[in-house]
C-alpha cells in the first residue's frame, strides 16, 4: 500500500506554484516536484532500521531554480550529449544550443528539467505530463510526454512515454545522484558496483562516443563482477566514470546494475528496458553547492545510473535508433529496487 500526499514546495519567479508529491510505502519514502519531475529525497532503511535520505538535493525551491547539475531531474528531449548540437533527419539539418563544451547536453538551455509539469495523482504514484513545442530548443515536432513514478513496496518504477508530430530524436532519463550511506557522506568509495554489460562506448576528449563499441573484457570498464569503487577509481580509472555501458537492446525488462553499501547493508538493484546506462561518479561536483541540511557535495560524493539510449546516437548509424516518428509511442521503464543485506 502506497500513500500519496501533496503539498506546496514554493513559487517560481513568474508566480507559478511548484507542488511536491510524497510517495510513502512501508520501506521507501519518495518526494518529487512538478518542477522538472525532480526527485528531491528518497528515504530507505539500513540493516538496523535507521532511515537515511540517499539522494542529493536541496531543502528549498531556490536551490533547484539556481544552476545545479540536474539533481534528481527528468532529462529530455535528449539525455546526454549530441556532438556539436547537430543532426540531420531526411536531409534537413537541425542545430541545438551548445551548452557543454562544443556539444549540446541534456536537452539544451531549457530542458525538461526546467519545465513545470502537470501532475495527476494515481493510487500508488503520480503522473507528470507536458508538451514540448515544435522547434523548442531546436528539436522538430510537438512532443507530448508523460513521466510516471510508481512506488510498490520497495520498488520505484519510472515510466516514460512520448508521442510526436514530426520525426525527432528522443532519449529520456532520470538524473538522481545516489549515495547509499546517505546524501551528506563525503564519498562513495565504500560502494560495490556491478553493471550487466559486455561492452561500453569509448569517448573523445569532449565525451562524445567515437563510434566504436568496445568489449569490457580486460579493461577498467569490466564491471560484470562487483568492484569496490574507491580501489577501482584509484587504481584503474583515475577521475572516475562518465561512460555509457551497452545493455540488452531487446526492450525487454533486463538487469542493469547492482550497488551494495556494506557498512549500512543498503542494496540498490536496477532493471530497465533501455539499451544503455550512463554510469557517472559525480566527477564534476566540487563542494561548492550547499545541499540539504547544509551538506557539502564534493567530487565522488554520489553516483548516477542514467538508464537511457546511447549518447550521440542520432549521429551514429551503428547505434540503436533514437528517432521517434509520428504514429509511434516512446515507452520505456526503469525499476529501482531497494533492500538490505
Amino acid at each position: 500500500m502506497t500513500e500519496v500526499r501533496e503539498d506546496e514546495f514554493g513559487m517560481l519567479p513568474d508566480g507559478r506554484l511548484v507542488r511536491r508529491y510524497t510517495l510513502c510505502s512501508d520501506s521507501v519514502t519518495l518526494r518529487v516536484l512538478t518542477l522538472g519531475g525532480i526527485v528531491t529525497s528518497l528515504e530507505t532503511k539500513d540493516r538496523d532500521g535507521q532511515v537515511a535520505d540517499i539522494v542529493l538535493g536541496f531543502d528549498n525551491l531556490q536551490g533547484y531554480i539556481n544552476k545545479h547539475p540536474y539533481f534528481g531531474a527528468v532529462i529530455g528531449r535528449f539525455a546526454n550529449r549530441i556532438a556539436e548540437g547537430k543532426f540531420s533527419i531526411d536531409g534537413k539539418e537541425y542545430q541545438l544550443p551548445i551548452n557543454n563544451g562544443p556539444n549540446s547536453i541534456h536537452g539544451g538551455l531549457k530542458g525538461f528539467d526546467k519545465v513545470l509539469w502537470t501532475p495527476k495523482v494515481l493510487s500508488n504514484g503520480v503522473e507528470f505530463s507536458m508538451t514540448s513545442a515544435d522547434g523548442e530548443e531546436g528539436y522538430p515536432g510537438a512532443l507530448n510526454v508523460w513521466v510516471t513514478y510508481i512506488l510498490d513496496g520497495a520498488v520505484l518504477a519510472i515510466n516514460y512515454k512520448a508521442q510526436t508530430t514530426k520525426t525527432t530524436p528522443i532519449n529520456l532519463t532520470n538524473h538522481s545522484y545516489f549515495n547509499l550511506a546517505g546524501h551528506g557522506f563525503p564519498n562513495i568509495y565504500d560502494h560495490e558496483v556491478s553493471i550487466e554489460a559486455k561492452s561500453y562506448l569509448p569517448v573523445d576528449m569532449t565525451s562524445i562516443p567515437t563510434g566504436d563499441i568496445a568489449s569490457v573484457e580486460n579493461t577498467s570498464f569490466d564491471l560484470r563482477n562487483p568492484v569496490l569503487l574507491g580501489n577501482h577509481i584509484a587504481n584503474k580509472l583515475v577521475g572516475g566514470f562518465d561512460h555509457n555501458f551497452c545493455l540488452n537492446s531487446s526492450k525487454q525488462r533486463s538487469p542493469c546494475a547492482r550497488v551494495y553499501h556494506q557498512p549500512s547493508g543498503r542494496l540498490l538493484q536496477v532493471e530497465t528496458t533501455q539499451p544503455g546506462v550512463q554510469f557517472y561518479t559525480a566527477n564534476f561536483l566540487d563542494g561548492s553547492l550547499k545541499g540539504k541540511g547544509g551538506a557539502i557535495y564534493p567530487k565522488h560524493s554520489a553516483f548516477c545510473l542514467e538508464t537511457q539510449s546511447w549518447p550521440d546516437a542520432v549521429n551514429k548509424m551503428n547505434f540503436p535508433d533514437v528517432l521517434l516518428r509520428p504514429g509511434e509511442e516512446y515507452d520505456h521503464t526503469t525499476w529501482f529496487k531497494f533492500s538490505v543485506l
